[in-house]
């Protein structure tokens, strides 16, 4: 019970008094859905830019793929249906699929299933009304009626209650992407519609935006929880704005779109620096494909609207030698190297917000390698967030390239998503020498345990190759560095030697310099409802100390049987 207590304790400390406040508003103040009369259609001044295409979802016209599970839509029971999980049933109330590839081919089947949530989905009742997924479905059925499908005049007056519903229901007890998203849908709704009504809707969203995107996006262009993935969502949610700006040409979002065009330029940039040579997002905090678009369609997009990508002037980006680079991004936490050949992305970064760490992971100092095209070393990813002990081990240290103590997590993830003490980084260092680049920091995020143990991790990087190091100062009983390979190449050890290949061909050669390696099974979560198995080097520290070489393929050679 006292545990329990301390745990929540430390949970619920870190959160805003408004938080509190609007948590228990919104459970006691239920309003009553307005369905009066839509507002009138505003008139389009500009051309409406195709957006980003994502995977289609629909498989018939009752059928769906989510998360990659298959389920129907039999009756309207199934729209609040307890299996599969919430999530699944979230994206059913999403209608992604109204702008996903090809969505002219199913055409139909999108007007059949508009019609029929509003029968089924009455208003203020079910999954469907909860503020995120109104959030969404607004603005996709608004981007479909902008691509030319005009809305049925029983659908554009349930838009509408559901506009004047979320205008009541923003979700100020959670904060961050979630109320971006409510911001969002209410500038559509108000750009869609016209009138006072409209108008106020259009007023609150770009109030919430201009407070929220001066404080979510940080001074390197990253979003403040720090998921390259939740980047991703929210930079295409920017340049959507970018796009009804144009189509719309209202005085209320021009004098805006300058700052709207700056802020997603470094977005885009800070997006790229996130990605592996492999075109798609490093695995940090909560982050999989296939749920935000990657790089390569936001780029397009981008274009289409006249934004380019811009490294911001508060991230610092030097030479090393050999023709590499070092790209330090400071505010939101991250460091890339690149250098023979390799790229490194390092995780030096806090959980996220103190008041909103739900999509973190406990993986402070963790990083990710590839070389040349292939991921090498790689966190490993999410594929649930289910409440469970899955959801649980997937958020915990072991999962992550970084070291645990004591089979303590560094950071006291619980739940699914929920944080109490959080890791700390400290004593953070970048310098370029003679041959590439060394980083170091520290963190105190096993200060808790019995002989106030912190974690030091320096990384040294060289023309031939990567050394990592960690330190334990303080007492701890059993220390572990967790380093888990991509399942797509092997890895062989045999004493303190492992060779790593991708089919017949070695890409790099693993020597422990100190510690004690094992070679243990594990999992990697590349999309959501995906397990692929996978293998991890575990080196025990010796002496509260452990340190790895990593050599490319020109100095790897295999392992001799001695």
């Amino acid at each position: 019970m006292t545990s329990r207590f301390w745990r929540y304790y430390h949970t619920l400390r870190y959160l805003r008094p408004g938080q509190l406040f609007w948590r228990i508003w919104f459970r006691v103040y239920v309003p009553v859905p307005d369905r009066n009369s839509a507002p009138t259609l505003r008139k389009r001044r500009g051309r409406w830019q195709p957006v980003v295409a994502r995977q289609p979802t629909m498989t018939g016209a009752n059928a769906f793929v989510f998360l990659n599970r298959a389920g129907n839509l039999h009756g309207p029971a199934d729209w609040n249906a307890s299996e599969p999980e919430k999530l699944w049933i979230y994206n059913l109330h999403y209608f992604d699929d109204l702008n996903a590839a090809e969505a002219a081919q199913r055409r139909e089947w999108h007007r059949d299933l508009l019609q029929r949530w509003v029968r089924e989905n009455p208003p203020a009742h079910g999954n469907g009304w909860e503020p995120y997924p109104t959030s969404l479905r607004i603005v996709n059925w608004i981007k479909w009626a902008l691509a030319g499908n005009a809305l049925e005049p029983g659908v554009a007056a349930s838009l509408a209650v559901q506009a004047r519903w979320l205008a009541v229901r923003l979700e100020r007890h959670l904060l961050g992407n979630h109320l971006l998203a409510n911001a969002k849908a209410l500038v559509f709704a108000g750009m869609y519609f016209e009138g006072k009504e409209a108008d106020r809707w259009l007023s609150k969203g770009l109030a919430l935006l201009d407070r929220e995107l001066g404080e979510q996006i940080l001074s390197d262009g990253g979003h403040f929880e720090r998921s390259p993935m939740y980047h991703a969502i929210i930079l295409e949610d920017l340049l959507d704005l970018i796009n009804l700006a144009g189509s719309a040409q209202n005085g209320l979002t021009q004098h805006r779109v300058p700052g709207w065009r700056r802020t997603a330029a470094r977005m885009l940039e800070w997006l790229r620096l996130m990605c592996h040579p492999d075109g798609k997002i490093a695995f940090f905090n909560d982050a999989a494909f296939g749920i935000a678009p990657e790089y390569d369609a936001l780029y397009a997009y981008a274009q289409r609207l006249g934004v380019n990508p811009e490294l911001s002037e508060n991230i610092a980006a030097v030479r090393l030698p050999g023709g590499g680079r070092l790209t330090d991004l400071a505010s939101s936490g991250y460091v890339r190297v690149e250098l023979s050949g390799s790229v490194a992305i390092l995780d030096l970064a806090k959980v996220g917000p103190d008041y909103l760490p739900g999509h973190a992971h406990a993986d402070t100092l963790s990083f990710e390698l590839s070389y040349t095209n292939q991921r090498i070393i790689v966190n490993s990813g999410c594929s649930t967030y289910a409440l469970g002990p899955e959801r649980l081990r997937q958020r915990g240290t072991p999962a992550h390239n970084t070291v645990a103590i004591d089979g303590r997590d560094s950071s006291e993830v619980w739940g699914a998503f929920r944080v109490a003490r959080r890791a700390r980084p400290f004593g953070r260092d970048t310098r370029v020498t003679e041959d590439g680049a060394e980083i170091c920091c520290a963190h105190d995020g096993y200060r808790r345990l019995p002989g106030k143990p912190v974690h030091r991790r320096l990384w040294r990087f060289g023309p031939r190759g990567v050394t990592i190091r960690d330190e334990i100062d303080g007492l701890s009983a059993n220390a572990v560095a967790h380093y888990h390979f991509h399942p797509s190449v092997a890895i062989n050890l045999k004493g303190k030697a492992a060779v790593v290949q991708q089919r017949d061909a070695v890409i790099a050669r693993v020597d422990v310099k100190q510690g004690s390696p094992e070679l243990v099974e594990s999992s990697y979560h590349p999309e959501f409802g995906v397990d692929i198995p996978s293998r991890c080097l575990q080196v025990g520290l010796q002496n509260q100390t452990s340190e790895i070489h990593i050599l490319w393929a020109l100095d790897a050679h295999p392992v001799s049987d001695r």
